[in-house]
């Protein structure tokens, strides 16, 4: 594979990473809302669920998976009514502001588990691989599928790098606010509302 073809690759990905989508959007929900470390955990279970798309993408099952229109509607409502469960769960804490000065509630690995079921749950992250990687492979350098996981693996490097420095960016952008428990208050209101645009986003798309 040239070089040229994984930077060109790794400009797409770039730009694919940074356009406002449900996992950065996920990912400054939690980082404002709680710290950039919560923000980062996300990111790794997102991340984690990627290597499911990825070598989905290359062995095919995603084609499968998308000619399948029943398997593709019952995983695409699965994963919006998941996002409604966490926009339901945010509501009813909006009063709870005692994540704002206790270290240890900060829940790391439920938000890891949360990323990883959030991402397995949108078919449609799949897809996008199984429609971008054969982009930028070419017959002549070799197996397919290998190629697909080297440039599947380059998108989740990438991924995880911006979206860890997008969640210490919304951390230190809410920091000085975050002594306020007026806007303690709201910030749960704000990451029901994010979760509910994205889960009905998820809901009304083909």
């Amino acid at each position: 594979m040239e070089w040229m073809t994984l930077i060109a690759f790794l400009g797409t990905a770039v730009v694919m990473t940074l356009a406002p989508g449900p996992d950065i959007l996920f990912v400054i929900a939690q980082s404002m809302a709680q710290s950039y470390k919560a923000g980062i955990a996300t990111a790794l279970g997102l991340c984690t669920g990627l290597l499911v798309h990825i070598s989905a993408a290359a062995i095919g099952i995603s084609a499968l998976i998308y000619q399948s229109s029943v398997a593709f509607t019952i995983v695409k409502y699965a994963g919006a009514l998941y996002l409604l469960y966490l926009a339901w769960q945010a509501f009813r804490a909006k009063d709870d502001v005692s994540f704002t000065t206790n270290q240890e509630m900060y829940p790391y690995k439920s938000l890891y588990k949360k990323g990883i079921i959030m991402n397995l749950l949108n078919p449609k992250v799949s897809l996008f691989f199984l429609a971008l990687l054969p982009q930028f492979t070419n017959v002549e350098a070799g197996a397919i599928p290998l190629q697909m996981t080297l440039l599947g693996f380059i998108f989740l490097v990438q991924a995880l790098i911006i979206f860890s420095v997008v969640s210490l960016l919304a951390f230190k952008a809410t920091e000085l606010l975050r002594r306020s428990p007026k806007f303690s208050k709201r910030m749960n209101i704000a990451q029901g509302t994010i979760f509910t645009f994205i889960g009905l986003h998820i809901l009304t798309s083909d």
